[in-house]
């Protein structure tokens, strides 16, 4: 399906999806797999999705790979999933870069490595001036620490004089956030039939239309995805406003 130029994408369908990546370790363990299994055949869906993004219109694309609370999981399956980001990462900065995809990072990189933070840094320097598709990948990522940290430099800027306490509004704290650069999503999918957000883009996805679809991730193909942006581009969006 990727880049078949004979396939419209759907009319009206969302620019930017975002994806709760769900189901690894689930998907793993109904195959009597260790959790890990999962994440690698999850890693590898990654792929086929990014592939599809310019064939079904959608610009943005955003997944949330490890949050906040995922260092609650064993040392075992931190360790192994810090491992693979960084194979992932090696293996798939060419392939990204000679599809024209741009790459970004979000989140506190505080507790991840020094070999991982540079092999992000690396990755985005590359792919820094590609626009085929913009590939953000959320890692040490939590929507409340998100807004926390902006709010904090928000703060500095006020003490700093940089900034008037009554010039502050609901357009300012975005310029704050680590998707600045980055329009709202229109669509956030979560699979694996859990009905939360899990503190994923909070701010945000005020306006987002959601999906919570009972497939495993590992299981999740760009025909679902495509199936899910048509069904976005039937709804009515009316943003609390009422039909004319």
């Amino acid at each position: 399906m990727a880049n078949d130029p004979h396939i419209a994408p759907p009319v009206g369908g969302p620019a930017h999806v975002a994806i709760i990546m769900d189901g690894n370790g689930r998907w793993a363990q109904a195959r009597g797999r260790p959790r890990l299994f999962g994440h690698h055949a999850g890693a590898r869906r990654v792929r086929e999705v990014v592939e599809a993004c310019p064939d079904l219109g959608i610009k943005y694309l955003t997944i949330f790979a490890f949050s906040t609370e995922n260092w609650k999981r064993t040392q075992v399956e931190v360790a192994g999933l810090m491992s693979l980001f960084r194979r992932y990462i090696a293996k798939e900065t060419r392939a990204l870069d000679a599809r024209g995809v741009r790459v970004r990072f979000i989140g506190d990189r505080v507790r991840l490595d020094a070999k991982l933070i540079a092999l992000m840094d690396q990755l985005e320097t590359q792919t820094r001036h590609n626009d085929s598709v913009h590939l953000t990948i959320a890692l040490n990522y939590g929507g409340r620490d998100e807004v926390a940290r902006a709010t904090k430099r928000l703060a500095q800027d006020v003490a700093d004089g940089k900034l008037l306490p009554e010039n502050v509004d609901e357009e300012t704290l975005p310029r704050y956030l680590d998707t600045y650069v980055l329009p709202d999503p229109d669509l956030v999918i979560r699979t694996s039939g859990e009905a939360r957000i899990s503190n994923f883009l909070l701010w945000q996805s005020a306006y987002a239309e959601y999906e919570f679809i009972d497939t495993l991730w590992p299981d999740f193909s760009a025909e679902e995805l495509r199936r899910l942006c048509t069904s976005y581009g039937a709804r009515d969006r009316r943003f609390g406003a009422v039909p004319a």
